[in-house]
């Protein structure tokens, strides 16, 4: 097991993450949602503490036991004063090594699972962002939701959850990030205290994931018929992954895009004509492929009009560019919000856990905000004529009984 730590003097709390190279991509479709469901299953008991023990302990300190999964990574996490570092490590380290996947929890956490599926199934936008990624990656893994279908959690079993514990959660594919004002050798000496036993088992720590390169097929058209007062929608291209070597250029492309309120999408869509509240670009990257995606929503009898502003953007900045000046912003604002976003122990303790997991390395804040500011207007608009001039893929949700009804250029892509 990897341990990677940050001191930050100038704080007072100590954040604590055990991070696992394993996602939702690492299920077979039988077993939706197990990276999941696992994930909650082993806060309910260890054999030294009841769930009720666990939760009493953090917040008699005040602190925060959390955690979430996502499709290539899951990650447990504490967030205390410094003084209750050790508490933090012992409760983390019980929780991921020792979580029981009893009977009877397996059961009780399953209709929480189911609760939580129905609560992404009231919001729109969550929603869409499954559908969206479905539409993108097809049958690939990336296009399965995190979270599994009614039917996968439905039949989930616990043997099932619990061999997916002892296979997938061993030492070389840990990290353990600790972040805040803490000292090194203290946290090395936590872990072993805490994990003895699990620390070695004589492999290599696993590589950063590379994925297989390969998604099949285009991106295609989903509809989600429901009775909503707005529309949404998602649109956008295929990317290569994180390792992709114009990376930064795409995230200044995004941000120029709908990344602020001086984009482009907002000024045209909400600021010039006050088609929609709200609308955004964003990226989502993965080892092996991603995707940049335009959001909106807006009224019915307005979506027509809000999709044909979106491709004539689109379209503007693939054949025309970004000017200078657009980059500039973008860049300043990419910058702005790296610094102001790592002003504490639990965003430097995320920033630790991931780059050691996807990169096996590290950069200091300042390396980051040179290659963001090497980014150039030629890198941002070669990759835009290049990434813009691919097959579109499409999520809609809304009163919209069928694929006919919605705009034709949305249409397009479902023949």
């Amino acid at each position: 097991m990897r341990v990677v730590t940050e001191y930050i003097p100038s704080v007072h709390s100590a954040s604590v993450g055990l991070w696992v190279g394993v996602g939702s991509r690492d299920e077979g479709p039988s077993v939706a949602g197990a990276a999941h469901f696992l994930e909650h299953l082993l806060f309910k008991s260890t054999p030294t503490r009841s769930a009720v023990e666990i939760a009493q302990a953090v917040d008699a300190v005040g602190g925060e036991l959390n955690a979430f999964t996502a499709r290539e990574q899951t990650c447990y996490y504490a967030h205390v004063i410094d003084s209750d570092l050790e508490l933090a490590v012992d409760l983390v380290a019980d929780v991921v090594l020792r979580g029981r996947c009893a009977v009877d929890d397996v059961e009780v956490e399953r209709d929480v699972v189911l609760e939580e599926i129905a609560m992404r199934d009231d919001d729109p936008e969550d929603t869409l962002g499954d559908v969206f990624l479905s539409a993108m990656f097809g049958t690939h893994p990336l296009g399965r939701p995190v979270i599994g279908s009614v039917g996968s959690i439905e039949g989930m079993t616990r043997a099932q959850l619990h061999s997916f514990h002892l296979r997938r959660y061993t030492p070389e594919r840990m990290v353990l990030a600790v972040a805040g004002n803490i000292d090194h050798d203290q946290v090395i000496r936590l872990a072993r205290k805490y994990f003895d036993g699990h620390l070695v088992d004589g492999k290599e720590p696993v590589a950063p994931r590379k994925g297989t390169g390969r998604v099949g097929g285009d991106p295609t058209l989903a509809l989600v018929n429901r009775d909503t007062e707005q529309t949404h929608m998602f649109l956008g291209v295929r990317t290569p992954g994180r390792h992709w070597e114009h990376r930064w250029a795409l995230s200044v492309l995004n941000c120029a895009l709908g990344g602020g309120l001086s984009s482009r999408l907002f000024q045209q869509i909400r600021e010039t004509r006050g088609l929609a509240y709200s609308v955004y670009s964003t990226v989502d990257t993965f080892s092996d492929a991603g995707a940049l995606s335009v959001y909106a929503a807006c009224l019915p009898d307005r979506f027509d009009e809000v999709v044909r502003v979106t491709m004539d953007v689109l379209e503007g900045v693939a054949r025309d560019g970004l000017t200078e000046a657009e980059c500039k912003i973008a860049k300043g604002s990419l910058r702005g919000g790296l610094v102001l976003g790592l002003e504490d122990s639990a965003s430097r303790m995320h920033r630790l856990g991931r780059s050691e997991l996807n990169y096996a390395g590290h950069r200091t804040i300042a390396e980051t905000l040179d290659l963001i500011e090497a980014v150039s207007v030629d890198q941002v608009n070669h990759i835009a004529r290049q990434l813009l001039e691919r097959p579109f893929g499409a999520a809609v949700l809304g009163p919209h009984r069928s694929k006919r009804s919605l705009p034709k250029p949305l249409r397009a892509l479902a023949t």
